[in-house]
């Protein structure tokens, strides 16, 4: 049985524990983490989308960033969406505000493709899928830069909107406000390496 924990520290924190319950099934729980001490027990994590600025903030003032540095440095899988993607970066386009965590050798423009009311679908080709994922873009970042050891699975035009390294998977879009689940799969099957 697996536990894979979504940081509930603000953002869409249901859809996401209830996307993973779905994904999951039978192999596992969720649970949502917004303390110190919870991370570490947790086999995979979701850092969701939301406001990063505040996601930042709350992370360092609970003394959770230590802690979501050590998670990767053990090996174990994060999904990070949207906002998330824009905190496990290493450096973020004009925005002082935002800590990044420098989980990913990546460089982020927050809110790239424009305002909620730019908010788009698309189809995406992605590496590895078979067939094209329908992806929801809302307020949504792109990678802009990114080191040798990351991976690219998705780009919107020329923009980079999905790429993995290691065992960070990071999404520009949100999986869990669709029905296809092979993100979530492909996170999952990281759990099982």
């Amino acid at each position: 049985m697996y536990k894979i924990g979504v940081i509930a520290l603000q953002g869409d924190v249901s859809e996401h524990v209830d996307a993973m319950r779905r994904a999951l099934g039978d192999k596992g729980i969720v649970v949502e983490v917004r303390k110190a001490g919870e991370i570490p027990e947790c086999d995979g994590l979701v850092i969701p989308g939301g406001e990063s600025t505040t996601i930042s903030t709350q992370l360092e003032k609970g003394g959770m960033v230590g802690e979501l540095k050590d998670f990767v440095s053990r090996g174990k899988p994060i999904l990070a969406t949207c906002a998330g993607l824009v905190l496990v970066s290493s450096t973020i386009e004009g925005d002082s505000r935002v800590k990044p965590l420098g989980l990913m050798d990546t460089t982020v423009d927050r809110n790239a493709f424009g305002s909620q009311k730019a908010s788009f679908e698309a189809d995406l080709a992605v590496e590895g899928f078979e067939t094209p994922y329908r992806a929801v873009f809302i307020r949504a970042p792109v990678i802009s830069d990114l080191g040798r050891a990351v991976q690219v699975l998705a780009r919107v035009e020329d923009k980079i909107v999905a790429a993995r390294q290691g065992n960070v998977l990071c999404l520009a879009f949100h999986p869990e406000l669709t029905e296809d689940r092979r993100f979530h799969q492909m996170f999952m099957s990281e759990l099982e390496a």
